[in-house]
């Protein structure tokens, strides 16, 4: 064989080798560009929460390496607890990113609980270390695979991991590159909807029906808030609709007022809430609330559970309209639901603390009578924000029988039915009357279509035709509605928020130095081997002519 095809066939060989090293470590391209999702930075009433930083430039990480100095760790739900968050903040960790299934009524519900409190635990306080979250992918999936497989190659022989180092450890570095500083947003404006249905009389009592719409989470963009407080906002829709079919014949119109009100800013301090009553006692010259109110109905977390907690600021008295009301609820859930637990959470309203538990607290500081209806006891529960909670998170039946419960423990008290001899077990909406499973449904797909967190329904035109959406609903049910747009003071606002929501972020993929190192040692003996080969080529021919030729015989 001639010099000349010794060194093609060498050069072939040394080129696939390295061909197969690459492919197996890098089946796809080396760069990869997805959108992910940073973490809420606000301030409220003086306190910082969520992270202060968005620029990331650090190696890919996984949860489990003992050392996550300057490195980007990278977790799926199932992996992000409390403590592996603190502990990438104690590390001085880089950046952390978690990778949101897109599924997640497959998560278990442990997972989701352990995923829940370490997010709300996350938000309480604020931290330099970036955070974002991203929906799971291929490319995604892939990456973590491979740093989980790093991770675990640590706990064999030091041969085995330099080898592997060497030859098929793939780096993944993540990048950040914004040079644009984040902002501070205080030109927020918050919308609160109102509607009446007047009852039939002068000087009637009015009751008062009220949920927050906006959603709460790690993240403002994936924030759907199906039960917290999608539930609620269904429900009142729902209620509007109808309660406006008794309203709007004579013969069955109840001496009452009827008032709905939605309001925004209610997973920030109710501020919404707070700003709509001083509009309506402070400012307005003539409202319903300036008169006589019955009570106000605060709708909160109705999409699960078989438990119905009425949490209040100080425990009813008899002969209150609220004392009646609740009369009503136990009587209607004894008759229909037996199985449903009822329960009053009395919780005395801390004037010390700088923010408040429930909507309805809003009302007690301004000595209205009030209560708020959930199937949460606690109302620091981590079901009341987080990125879980989705469609997934709704059970139907068990939304639709809670509106029923509130429905007809509403016409009840309205109407005086016990009073009036009427049997326990009655139903006043039945048939045409009857909640619609269908517009049920059709509501919570409506609330959970776009994020509904405070600071984008009034900065993207999707999030402000949600909005337009929910005042149209009341347009086509009430009367005398109104729209109230409360812009914040930008000398002393209320609440700051940041921008910077969503950021590109780019995912390379390199060779650690040692492969480097490795592959140049490799072409260096392939060199000499070649020129070995053609110093010698004469010596070696005849050696192996000979070697050949005692074979054959």
């Amino acid at each position: 064989m001639p010099p000349r095809d010794v060194c093609v066939a060498a050069s072939l060989l040394l080129l696939l080798c390295v061909q197969c090293l690459h492919g197996s470590a890098l089946p796809a391209v080396s760069s990869y560009e997805f959108t992910a999702y940073r973490m809420q930075q606000y301030n409220l009433v003086q306190q910082k929460h969520g992270c202060r930083g968005a620029i990331v430039v650090a190696e890919a990480r996984s949860a489990d390496e003992p050392v996550l100095t300057r490195r980007c760790v990278i977790m799926k739900v199932l992996d992000f607890t409390t403590q592996k968050y603190l502990e990438a903040q104690r590390q001085n960790a880089a950046a952390v990113l978690i990778l949101l299934p897109k599924n997640i009524s497959g998560v278990p519900h442990d997972t989701l609980q352990s995923f829940m409190v370490g997010e709300s635990e996350a938000l309480l306080k604020e931290t330099l270390m970036p955070v974002y979250v991203a929906p799971e992918d291929e490319q995604l999936l892939y990456m973590y695979e491979e740093v989980k497989q790093a991770a675990a190659t640590r706990t064999s022989s030091i041969f085995i991991r330099v080898l592997r180092s060497m030859v098929t450890a793939t780096a993944f570095q993540i990048l950040v590159s914004n040079n644009v500083p984040i902002k501070a947003i205080t030109d927020n404006t918050i919308v609160a909807l109102e509607g009446v249905l007047p009852g039939a009389g002068e000087d009637l009592p009015t009751i008062v029906i009220t949920a927050h719409y906006d959603s709460y989470g790690l993240a403002p963009w994936l924030s759907y808030g199906a039960d917290s407080n999608g539930s609620g906002v269904a429900i009142l829709l729902e209620l509007a609709r109808l309660f406006h079919k008794l309203f709007s014949s004579p013969s069955t119109r109840p001496p009452y007022h009827l008032m709905f009100s939605l309001t925004g800013g209610g997973k920030y301090n109710f501020l919404g809430t707070k700003r709509w009553i001083e509009e309506n006692l402070d400012h307005a010259e003539s409202s319903l609330l300036h008169d006589n109110v019955a009570f106000v109905l605060c709708l909160d977390t109705l999409a699960n559970s078989d438990e119905l907690y009425m949490h209040v600021s100080r425990p009813p008295k008899p002969d209150t309209p609220i004392h009646a009301f609740i009369q009503q609820l136990e009587e209607v859930v004894t008759s229909r639901f037996p199985w449903v637990r009822l329960g009053l959470v009395h919780k005395k309203i801390n004037l010390v603390e700088s923010t408040v538990a429930w909507e309805h607290e809003r009302y007690s500081l301004r000595r209205i009578p009030s209560f708020t209806l959930s199937h949460l006891e606690d109302p620091k529960s981590e079901l009341r924000g987080s990125i879980l909670d989705t469609m997934s998170q709704v059970d139907f039946r068990k939304l639709k029988r809670n509106g029923v419960v509130i429905a007809e423990a509403l016409a009840r008290y309205m109407y005086n039915l016990s009073d009036k001899g009427t049997p326990k077990d009655v139903q006043v909406f039945k048939g045409q009357m009857d909640f619609h499973d269908g517009r049920m449904s059709s509501l919570m797909s409506f609330l959970t279509s776009v994020p509904r967190a405070t600071q984008l329904l009034d900065k993207e035109p999707s999030h402000v035709l949600l909005v337009n959406s929910l005042e149209h609903e009341f347009k086509r049910y009430l009367q005398q509605v109104y729209r109230h747009a409360f812009r914040q003071d930008k000398r002393d606002p209320d609440i700051t928020f940041f921008d910077q929501m969503n950021q590109p972020i780019v995912m390379y993929r390199v060779k650690p130095a040692a492969f480097d190192l490795f592959l140049g040692g490799c072409i260096a003996g392939y060199l000499g081997i070649v020129y070995y080969t053609i110093q010698n080529f004469g010596y070696l021919y005849t050696k192996l002519k000979a070697a050949v030729k005692s074979k054959h015989q």
